[in-house]
């Protein structure tokens, strides 16, 4: 599979978009009536996707608790659309066909409940919900309402890259895969500003254990999820350790963490970081293999293929460029010509793809489930410093 490969499937991936779209205006069929719950940075960037796509969505409500939020919101949203304070008054207009939920963490599992009870399709934003608990719990209630359409926002499952990537993982491309190094970094306190005192918690609810998984579940999460499902698996054993090592500021949730994951079937070692006092290395994903290596980033990505695994590919030097394949000057080949578009794109288009053609989404109520208890996992070794174990039960 040499770059030309590369390019030649996730061209046919591309395409494969493309013909999606003109079917589904060919069918001419009418856009979803959709409701945000859920008004903050999260739920009014997917706001503002959604805005982008009038033929497959229809903003009908947005909800929030706090009414600064709702006034924020009005810019993404259609005049038509209602400002609600209360989800369940969403659940109860019929015109609304589906929801997607961008709250604090902790309410995920409450909101996504009533709303399956209620009939609606569902978009969660990860992680699924707060504890394990509540991840077995929803996923029996949504095994038992096969008609509507559950997808979690894991993005990644959807961009071509990291769907190139996947490929590799399973071609064995890569060789045999025995570590992966994934941090998410950044430099501050990670606040919002707080018009009035009294609403600390509401918006900084990622500061403080009673609504938060903390680094673990708003960042740390995405990766985790795709080795879930690039190899096929899940962890058998977490070692963590973390600390508020930064910022002495009232918080409770860990600014400074490091969990690693052991794949025993797979053979194979994840290191997952994440510190709020450093932002050099920034979102950093590696997955190192004996043929080779990838490095991801959001929307691009490069393999570094091992010195045998050169010698094969005709690959003689990336700094001269004597070579047969075009490589960086790093003696790296871009997986894909371009960078992707924002994942939130390609996660949209199938959750609708999805209700049109009432097939399961890729990232799902079986794989959301598996990704929370990785996160649930992950927090409970990182705060008691004990190891977690994958349980029976959890499969």
């Amino acid at each position: 599979m040499l770059r030309r490969s590369f390019v030649k499937k996730s061209a046919l991936l591309s395409s494969s978009f493309l013909f999606a779209d003109q079917l589904y205006a060919g069918l001419a069929l009418a856009p979803i009536n959709i409701a945000m719950i859920g008004c903050g940075d999260r739920g009014k960037g997917v706001l503002s996707v959604i805005k982008s796509m009038p033929d497959k969505f229809n903003i009908i409500a947005y909800c929030d608790v706090l009414d600064f939020r709702l006034a924020e919101t009005k810019k993404y949203v259609s005049s038509h659309s209602k400002p609600i304070k209360d989800y369940k008054k969403v659940l109860d207009d019929k015109s609304v066909s589906a929801v997607f939920i961008a709250t604090p963490l902790s309410e995920h599992y409450q909101i996504a409940a009533d709303a399956v009870r209620a009939g609606k399709h569902v978009y969660v934003e990860k992680t699924m919900t707060y504890s394990i608990a509540e991840a077995l719990q929803l996923r029996k209630l949504v095994n038992e309402y096969p008609k509507q359409i559950f997808q979690v926002g894991y993005q990644y499952r959807y961009s071509p890259l990291y769907f190139k990537v996947k490929e590799m993982v399973q071609t064995g491309y890569l060789g045999k895969v025995s570590q992966i190094d994934c941090r998410w970094d950044r430099n501050g306190n990670w606040r919002r500003a707080v018009p009035n005192p009294s609403l600390e918690r509401q918006i900084n609810w990622r500061m403080y254990k009673e609504y938060s998984g903390g680094l673990a579940a708003e960042l740390l999460s995405h990766q985790i999820d795709f080795i879930n499902w690039a190899f096929e698996t899940q962890p058998d054993e977490i070692f963590g350790t973390g600390g508020i090592d930064i910022f002495k500021d009232g918080r409770e949730t860990y600014d400074n963490i490091q969990a690693t994951l052991r794949y025993n079937k797979a053979g194979m070692i994840g290191n997952f970081g994440a510190t709020c006092g450093n932002a050099h290395d920034g979102y950093l994903f590696k997955i190192k293999g004996t043929k080779g290596s990838v490095s991801l980033y959001p929307n691009t990505g490069i393999f570094y293929p091992e010195r045998e695994a050169a010698k094969e590919l005709g690959i003689v030097d990336g700094v001269t460029s004597a070579t047969k394949i075009v490589v960086n000057t790093d003696g790296g080949i871009p997986i894909l010509e371009k960078p992707t578009r924002d994942g939130t794109n390609y996660a949209l288009e199938e959750f609708y793809s999805a209700i049109v053609e009432n097939k399961t989404p890729v990232s799902n109520i079986k794989t959301g489930t598996q990704a929370a208890i990785c996160v649930g996992m992950c927090n409970e070794a990182i705060y008691t410093g004990k190891s977690q174990f994958w349980k029976t039960a959890y499969s």
